[in-house]
C-alpha cells in the first residue's frame, strides 16, 4: 500500500509517498480502506520535530480517517466488511489502509462524505471535551473560540451555537462571513484588533464563561483576564511554538518559558480562589491513552451529526502526492475548516 511518510524532520518538502506493507489485522481489530484522512496541527508539529508524542521518522502520522471496512479480525461484531466508518487512530492514518481497534471505529452517517468524516474524531472530540466536559457549556453562556475558522475552531463554534451559547470568534477579516455562517455572533479580527479589548467592550466588561484556545501564552493571559466569575479557560494547544514552515527553536523556547506565568503562576495558588476562575489543559492523545477510547467525547455527538445539527466543513482535499502542498496550505492559514488527504 501507499502511505505519506515524514522522511525526516523539516519543512513540507520532507513528506514522501512510499510503499509499505499492508497492516496486519488481529483479534478485535478492523482494517479500513482509507478514503480520506484528516491533517491536524499535531501532524505539522510532528513533521518539524516539535511534537514529543510522535514517532521518530521515517514515520506515518495521522490521527483520524474515514473509509470503508476492508477486513475484520476475530471477535469483531459492531462493524462488517463494506461498512462506511470513521475512526481515530494512534498514528498511521495517512495511508491507503489502516488497522484500528474496534472500539475506535464509528459509523459514518450517510449524510456525510468521507472527507467530512475525517474531520470528526479528533476535531469534534476535542471541541466537545473542552467545551462540554471541561467547560460545562450551558445555554446562554458566552464562549470565546480562537482560530474559529480552523478545523477544531469551527467544530467548537458549531457545538457552542447548537447549545444556545453566545459565540465570540477570532479569525482574519476575510473569514468573518464564513464563521458567522457557522454560528459566530461576534467575529473579531485578531490581526487588527486586540481581542481582549473587543470582547470586554462587547460584554460591557463582564467577560466570557469559556475561552477555548490553542494559540499560546500571549493569548492565554488575555483569556484568563476575560473570564467572569465561574469562567473556565481551556488550553488545548500551543501553535505559537510553530512559526513558518520549519522549526524555530528560539520561538518555541520563548513560548514554553512563558507558559509558567501564562495563567496560574505558582504564587497565585491562593489568590485564584478569590478570582473564581479555572484553567484546564486538554491533550486528546493523553485522554485517549488514559480512557482507552474516545467514546466519552465522540459518542454524544452521533445524534447531532445524524440530525445535521453539526456538520463538518472541509476546506480542501489534497491527494497523497500533494501532501506537502496541504501542509503549506495550513501553514498559510488560508483554510476555513478541515484540510484532508485522499489516496488519489
Amino acid at each position: 500500500m501507499r502511505a505519506v511518510f515524514i522522511s525526516r524532520h523539516g519543512g513540507p518538502e520532507v513528506l514522501e509517498v512510499r510503499e509499505r506493507r499492508d497492516p496486519q489485522v488481529a483479534g478485535g481489530e478492523v482494517r479500513i480502506e482509507v478514503r480520506a484522512a484528516g491533517i491536524n496541527f499535531a501532524d505539522l508539529l510532528a513533521r518539524t520535530g516539535m511534537y514529543p508524542d510522535a514517532p521518530k521518522p521515517p514515520c506515518v502520522v495521522g490521527y483520524e480517517l474515514a473509509g470503508v471496512v476492508e477486513s475484520t479480525g476475530p471477535g469483531v461484531e459492531s462493524v462488517a466488511v463494506g461498512d462506511r466508518v470513521m475512526a481515530a487512530t494512534r498514528f498511521g492514518g495517512h495511508a491507503e489502509l489502516c488497522t484500528v481497534a474496534e472500539r475506535d471505529v464509528i459509523p459514518l452517517p450517510d449524510s456525510l462524505s468521507f472527507e467530512q468524516g475525517a474531520a470528526v474524531p479528533v476535531n469534534y472530540g476535542t471541541a466537545y471535551a473542552g467545551l462540554v466536559l471541561m467547560g460545562g457549556l450551558r445555554e446562554g453562556d458566552r464562549v470565546l473560540v480562537h482560530a474559529a475558522a480552523g478545523g477544531v475552531g469551527l467544530a467548537a463554534v458549531q457545538i457552542a451555537s447548537a447549545r444556545g451559547a453566545e459565540v465570540f470568534g477570532t479569525a482574519s477579516a476575510s473569514k468573518h462571513d464564513a464563521i458567522r455562517a457557522q454560528g459566530v455572533d461576534h467575529a473579531i479580527d485578531y490581526r487588527t484588533t486586540d481581542f481582549e479589548e473587543a470582547v470586554a467592550g462587547i460584554t460591557g466588561g463582564e467577560g466570557v464563561d469559556i475561552a477555548f484556545d490553542a494559540i499560546g501564552p500571549s493569548s492565554f493571559r488575555k483569556d484568563y483576564r476575560l473570564l467572569r466569575p465561574g469562567g473556565k479557560l481551556v488550553c488545548y494547544g500551543l501553535s505559537e511554538v510553530q512559526t513558518g514552515e520549519g522549526r524555530n527553536l528560539r520561538a518555541a523556547l520563548r513560548s514554553l518559558a512563558s507558559m509558567t506565568t501564562a495563567t496560574m503562576p505558582w504564587w497565585k495558588s491562593l489568590a485564584i480562589m478569590n478570582e473564581n476562575k479555572g484553567v484546564f489543559g486538554l491533550n486528546m492523545l493523553h485522554w485517549w491513552d488514559r480512557e482507552g477510547s474516545l467514546d466519552r467525547v465522540v459518542g454524544p455527538l452521533r445524534d447531532d451529526l445524524a440530525a445535521g445539527r453539526i456538520e463538518p466543513v472541509v476546506a480542501a482535499s489534497f491527494p497523497f502526492d500533494q501532501a506537502a502542498d496541504a501542509h503549506r496550505y495550513i501553514h498559510s492559514r488560508r483554510n476555513v475548516g478541515k484540510v484532508v488527504l485522499v489516496p488519489s
